[in-house]
């Protein structure tokens, strides 16, 4: 592994099919449903540029060209724009993929779960650390602060291991999540011991789930080639992650921030509320307009 510290790409997998939101999504990938004025995949790529990294690899699917079509250059959009003037608006088209950023897009054949998504992007991560964003969980640092991704590339370069995004869930929501358990290093960091996916409630050994947000070492590769399919028969990442816990170790980091489960509705919800008030342009009006309601 080359320059344990530094973490220059990072992986989005955005190949999945988002039936919680047919039929939105039929024709259109989940990862462009728009929270206020950005699609989810913006605010991913926004953190990971936040955090340092430059190089965006997406794993996409069937039906997602329009990801790859957002990032590239619009020329009629942008020839009308310059010839109306429009310059703000330019500059915003310009915004999306900075000239120091570059993006790579590899296709996943079969949609055989997370890990086989993360495992597609191999070729192009080579033996480099690496992030991974899931789009569907819109992270915010707290108060606008540091982003997920930022606060967890500064703790890789103090703890070169796989570091995973946790939160405190709910127990009856431990089912949905990858859990994990170990041995508390400091206020924010725990060394993993043990991780289960997706497990019952009473099998649980812990209430921490693991969050969308992953800095990996390209050991983990090797372990998802090579462990066999995990819950719902699908190549699970969780599962290649737990089988670094006793060779490289790995660490659980407790963000700091604000969550947005975007995979369901009522998070999506949230998330565009929340944000709305947030907005410059929208936000002191939007306000108004919830306080004139009468629930």
């Amino acid at each position: 592994m080359k320059n344990v510290t530094r973490i220059n790409k990072a992986v989005f997998p955005v190949a999945g099919l988002g039936t919680r939101f047919l039929p939105a999504t039929k024709a259109q990938p989940k990862e462009m449903l728009p929270v206020v004025d950005k699609p989810l995949i913006q605010y991913a790529v926004e953190e990971a540029y936040e955090a340092g990294i430059r190089h965006m690899i997406f794993i996409t699917g069937r039906n997602k060209r329009a990801i790859e079509d957002h990032f590239d250059t619009a020329y009629e959009l942008e020839h009308e724009l310059e010839a109306s003037h429009k310059d703000d608006l330019l500059e915003l088209l310009h915004s999306l993929t900075p000239s120091d950023m570059f993006c790579s897009f590899v296709r996943q054949p079969r949609a055989l779960g997370l890990g086989h998504a993360v495992l597609c992007a191999e070729p192009l991560v080579d033996s480099e650390p690496f992030a991974v964003l899931l789009a569907d969980d819109l992270m915010c640092g707290k108060d606008g602060g540091q982003s997920v991704t930022g606060q967890m590339v500064e703790q890789f370069s103090r703890t070169p291991t796989c570091i995973l995004a946790v939160q405190e869930v709910p127990r009856e929501h431990v089912k949905r999540y990858g859990i994990v358990a170990g041995d508390r290093v400091d206020q924010r960091l725990t060394k993993v011991n043990r991780m289960v996916e997706k497990p019952n409630p009473d099998e649980a050994p812990s209430r921490m789930g693991v969050a969308g947000r992953y800095i990996l070492t390209p050991s983990v590769f090797d372990m998802i080639r090579t462990n066999p399919r995990g819950a719902g028969g699908e190549i699970q990442l969780t599962d290649g992650i737990a089988r670094l816990i006793d060779t490289e170790g790995v660490h659980a980091f407790e963000y700091d921030g604000r969550r947005y489960d975007c995979g369901s509705k009522q998070g999506f919800l949230e998330a565009t509320v929340d944000l709305a008030l947030k907005h410059q342009q929208v936000g002191p009006d939007f306000r108004e307009y919830l306080r004139a309601l009468k629930f």
